[in-house]
């Protein structure tokens, strides 16, 4: 007999909610619609994978990293730092995080516990790759709100770059930093006959 898949799906219509839970930090510097979990989590992804690959490191498990450091945002939502500094933000994380995966397929759940553990302890080359894509996605997004007049973002781009840790990802930092991010669509704007 096969096994229901009624937690896998939970897991990923609970993983949508993230579409709708809106990254909190960018209010308090005044953007009224912030990027979504979901948003912020896919760039995160792209730019661990691109990590990875610069620092030539597994990339699969800077992926899973990635996709689901902010999975228990679904429960907890997205809390900036300042409300951080009142509650034990890393235990709740954990805590909803643990419960949402416990009944999935084990295989699933132990992979997942996994990752998050060694995320949390910050001491393989995957993990801290996984937090530079996270760094850097934030520091790409403070950019790129600044470039379309939102002056108050560019606050965010003064104390995490010295959180970074990769070579790959310092250089990354070094070179976004002088570039306008919202140039490159430029030359794809004429139709091609």
């Amino acid at each position: 007999m096969q096994k229901s898949l009624k937690e896998e799906i939970r897991l990923i219509s609970e993983a949508g909610l993230l579409k709708r839970v809106k990254r909190s930090g960018w209010w308090v510097v005044g953007i009224d619609n912030p990027e979504s979990v979901a948003d912020h989590s896919f760039r995160c992804a792209v730019i661990g994978y691109i990590l990875s690959k610069l620092e030539k490191a597994d990339s699969n498990k800077v992926l899973i990293m990635t996709l689901f450091n902010d999975l228990h945002e679904a429960r907890i939502g997205d809390l900036h730092k300042m409300s951080q500094r009142y509650l034990k933000v890393e235990k709740a994380e954990d805590e909803a995080f643990m419960e949402q995966v416990e009944k999935v397929d084990g295989a699933i759940k132990n992979e997942l516990k996994d990752m998050r553990k060694e995320y949390r302890r910050q001491m393989s080359e995957e993990s801290i790759i996984a937090r530079d894509a996270d760094i850097l996605e934030c520091l790409f997004q403070a950019k790129e709100y600044s470039e379309f007049g939102k002056k108050e973002a560019l606050k965010f781009m003064k104390k995490a770059p010295g959180h970074l840790s990769s070579k790959s990802a310092k250089r990354l930092w070094n070179y976004l930093k002088s570039k306008n991010l919202n140039s490159w669509w430029e030359g794809l704007t004429s139709f091609k006959r």
